[in-house]
């Protein structure tokens, strides 16, 4: 089915209340979930101008809408909390975030809003200091009688993670400070970053080891320092600009730039870059300056913080949410160049996902020279639709084209326009694929998605150690001692390819002059334990036979919802095949796929990905390989009556008397539905020890609250 257009977001200023509220919820979660990215897992996935975009939005809807704001939301807080595995550290001072300015009109009306604050005439403007806006990531040291005693990530601002022993690692940090004035107790703050040239050779060298390459010298400072294992920290050439302070006793200076010159004597590198600016222009001449030269610096920024220099005027100005009035980030444009589209390339992804890849005539970008970029799906291709990034007016991209490539906020590099002009009249629109350039299956677009995929789910090269990896995971045929690693290795080397390969390993074996007690690592015993545990899953129940297929959107749930319909294999296979001769038809209307469509629970999305499977002839011959070796249990049917029939349960806390997989499957038995999470629907909560927030949540809504003993003798067991 045809993917609808991307609808164009309606100007705030037009928003109705209830739209409002519903956008402002929307933006709220996405910029949740990319701070997370960001900051936790140091693998951000949009541009810093996309996320930038989403929070203009997102402060722009709270300016209008007030009532809106609530603690929670991503405008009064900063970064996301500190990821698990590092002991937690409490800032004495917040370590905050920076407002923004993108253009000089911004950084005039800062001006002007801290002469109205301080009462300043208009002859009076505020001196400046302006600093590179280092791309790394913030750091907190603390210093007691001048020796480092702890260093901590920003986290959510307020916690943040402890790395000092990491921390010790960069020569950058002094781990005493030197020369007199030093207070007794103070927090210096700056930044982690890597130079570009190290950055490259840390890639080189992962990528020779068939380690993670990391997509910029930010994520690549971030995932050094956040290291378990200190020696590797150790071993990246990491650097530290120190730019600012939080608790301190006593201040040895009285301004900004006087502090700075105090962190350089007492050990700190300081960038020797930061200018002391005497008014608006001076401060907009070294921005230009700055913007003119960041290509040629040695390392990632992406604009000048500017701070108002004396630190009573900073003390009085003091802080609005989640960022200081004295200070202001002034943002750089995405940095772009022009050159030729040489050709499109389909790249296809674990779950089938085909992603468009521009090759172009290789350009320096920033100082990075560029010669591929994402193209995200088919509609960006053809300019409808923008997935967060420059709207390109309706023109499509053709082979040939002169474009202009940017590298958004230096992570992804994007075409995000076409100079018509320069068109050759010999360009011809792009066709997307409609099969997969790897294995031939056809690829199918889900109605409101943009992405197209193959469907060869069991054939598929591009994704066959994922599927593999899936199919012998713990809720699908669960294969003791065939795990990521040997799924990996085995098919590497041809062993297994697909799902039948598994259980025809052991004859295969028989026969070859390389047997597999011969592998390093195996032996006799380590062979005969392998091949028992695969015989002791040639039987398997028809829901994990379901869920190990890897159909898109077909979860553990959705999986026994199809098998207690469908009762066998047989009968299921049979429903599907016949369903899928409705797929050529605009309008699926075969009986087997509205008997489908109308399974509680299941739906048109669900419904639509099982049929598609089934649809591509070579997923049909490879299930009935798979048969053909293994038998498949019927399905366990409900319990008509019970008295949790048509129940929704959640389980929670530390269980006693049974694994959550066991309590789940003893309420699904029973007709019961097991959710993830409490809500006003549910019936009943079972909580172990230490249940936390859902047995809160409970309490507050009012829901029924069993120990495991109340709930065993509710259900009669």
């Amino acid at each position: 089915m045809a993917a609808k257009a991307t609808k164009a977001l309606v100007e705030v200023e037009k928003l109705t209340k209830a739209q409002a509220k519903v956008e402002h919820m929307r933006l709220s979660l996405e910029i949740e979930a990319h701070n997370e990215r960001y900051y936790q897992k140091d693998a951000p996935t949009v541009s810093d101008a996309a996320y930038d975009a989403l929070r203009q939005r997102l402060v722009a809807i709270e300016a209008k809408f007030p009532d809106l704001v609530t603690t929670d939301s991503p405008t009064q807080k900063v970064g996301a909390a500190p990821a698990r595995g590092f002991a937690k550290v409490q800032h004495a001072v917040p370590m905050l975030s920076l407002g923004n300015a993108f253009s000089d009109e911004d950084v005039t009306e800062f001006v002007d809003r801290i002469r109205r604050f301080l009462k300043l005439d208009t002859e009076h403007i505020p001196a400046l200091v302006a600093e590179p806006k280092i791309d790394g990531l913030s750091l907190s040291l603390r210093y007691e009688n001048g020796e480092l005693v702890r260093a901590a990530t920003r986290g959510d601002g307020f916690t943040g993670e402890d790395v000092t022993a990491n921390v010790r690692t960069i020569k950058d940090i002094p781990h005493t400070l030197k020369g007199r004035n030093i207070p007794a107790a103070c927090e210096m703050r700056g930044e982690v970053y890597m130079l570009k040239k190290d950055f490259l050779e840390l890639n080189k060298k992962q990528a020779e080891a068939e380690d993670t390459v990391f997509a910029n010298p930010r994520n690549s400072a971030a995932g050094s320092l956040r290291q378990k294992d200190v020696s590797i920290t150790a071993s990246r050439p990491l650097k530290f600009f120190a730019y600012t302070w939080g608790e301190m006793n006593e201040r040895p200076a009285d301004t900004q730039h006087g502090m700075l010159d105090w962190m350089d004597k007492a050990g700190f590198v300081v960038n020797p870059l930061t200018k002391l600016c005497k008014d608006v222009d001076a401060v907009l001449e070294f921005y230009n300056k700055i913007g003119e030269e960041r290509a040629s610096l040695g390392y990632d920024i992406d604009g000048v913080v500017y701070k108002v220099d004396r630190l009573d005027w900073q003390d009085r100005l003091g802080f609005v949410s989640r960022s200081p009035r004295w200070a202001i980030a002034h943002k750089f444009a995405a940095e772009q160049a022009m050159t030729i589209l040489n050709g499109i390339d389909i790249q296809v992804g674990r779950t089938g996902a085909m992603t468009p890849v521009a090759r172009l005539e290789p350009v320096t970008v920033g100082g990075v020279v560029v010669s591929n970029a994402t193209l995200h799906n088919e509609d960006y291709i053809k300019g409808i639709g923008n997935d967060g990034n420059p709207i390109r007016d309706g023109v499509d991209l053709r082979v040939g084209d002169t474009v202009v490539v940017q590298r958004a906020g230096d992570v992804i590099p994007q075409v995000v326009s076409v100079v018509m002009d320069k068109r050759p009249k010999s360009a011809k629109p792009y066709k997307f694929p409609e099969t997969c350039p790897v294995c031939g299956s056809h690829a199918v677009r889900e109605e409101d998605e943009a992405v197209r995929r193959c469907t060869g789910a069991l054939i598929c090269p591009a994704q066959a150690v994922e599927r593999l990896k899936h199919f012998v995971s713990r809720l699908a045929f669960d294969i003791d001692g065939l795990g990521d690693k040997q799924i990996q290795e085995f098919y590497e080397e041809g062993l297994v390819m697909s799902p039948v390969d598994i259980f025809t390993l052991q004859k295969r074996d028989a026969r070859s002059t390389t047997k597999l007690m011969a592998r390093e690592g195996y032996g006799e015993t380590s062979v005969r334990n392998l091949f028992n545990a695969i015989d002791a899953r040639r039987t398997i129940e028809l829901h994990r036979l379901i869920f190990g297929l890897g159909i898109r959107h077909v979860g553990e749930g959705n999986a026994k919802l199809l098998a207690r319909h469908y009762g066998t294999i047989e009968n299921f296979r049979e429903a599907m095949l016949a369903a899928a001769k409705g797929t050529k038809d605009e309008e699926n209307t075969t009986e087997a796929y509205q008997d489908l469509n109308n399974i509680g629970g299941i739906g048109e999305i669900v419904a639509d990905a099982v049929v598609e499977f089934f649809a591509e002839p070579r997923n049909v011959k490879a299930l009935g390989e798979l048969l053909r070796e293994i038998e498949v249990k019927p399905a366990e049917q409900p319990r008509k009556s019970s008295p949790v029939s048509d129940k929704t349960v959640v389980f929670t806390g530390s269980l006693t008397k049974f694994t959550r997989d066991e309590a789940k499957a003893m309420a699904e038995r029973l007709g019961a539905k097991v959710a993830g999470s409490v809500s006003k629907k549910t019936d009943y909560v079972v909580a172990g020890e230490d249940a936390g927030s859902k047995l809160t949540k409970a309490r507050e809504l009012g829901v029924a609250v069993l120990t495991e003993d109340e709930w065993l003798k509710l259900i009669g067991e």
